[in-house]
């Protein structure tokens, strides 16, 4: 057997931290995930989840560029995983959980309640989403959202260590 000096020598870290932990080694959104929302793609799903309102809404109003773009963009995804991964940092609420509940429940307000916003969570749940209008619009930035949302969680928690 040989020397492992992998002990002596680990793989050194990239440049952020989150909770002590490596943002290269943590994924803020998952391909499979994409390549589900692939499945339905001619809407955008998939560019919307990978942080892409402006292509994502080109692809809804085109059928994904009448499905060309569609068939293409089953090659993208991992290009695209990769390029989310580094742009959105990980934390406390977990991207992946915030699109599920936004996709399927986001008219009734439950990504907010996830997000800690609960009183825009509780006007969702009444009014439909302010009648799918403010759906719509978490649609296209519910990234930046859930990594504001990291942020100052993770400002409040460095707050506490101290």
């Amino acid at each position: 057997m040989g020397f492992d000096n992998t002990a002596y020598y680990p793989t050194p870290p990239n440049r952020r931290y989150v909770k002590y932990v490596p943002v290269g080694y943590a994924e803020s959104h998952a391909p499979v995930l994409g390549y589900a929302l692939w499945l339905v793609g001619f809407t955008g799903a998939h560019r919307f989840y990978f942080g892409r309102p402006l292509t994502g809404a080109l692809w809804f109003f085109t059928f994904g560029l009448l499905g060309i773009g569609w068939l293409i963009d089953l090659f993208l995804i991992p290009g695209m995983a990769r390029e989310a991964n580094l742009r959105y940092r990980p934390g406390q609420f977990d991207y992946n959980i915030a699109w599920l509940l936004c996709f399927f429940l986001g008219l009734f307000g439950f990504h907010r309640f996830y997000q800690g916003k609960f009183l825009t969570g509780i006007l969702y749940l009444v009014s439909g989403g302010l009648f799918g209008i403010g759906w719509i619009y978490d649609l296209c930035t519910l990234n930046e959202q859930v990594d504001e949302a990291n942020y100052y969680a993770g400002q409040t928690a460095t707050a506490f260590a101290w």
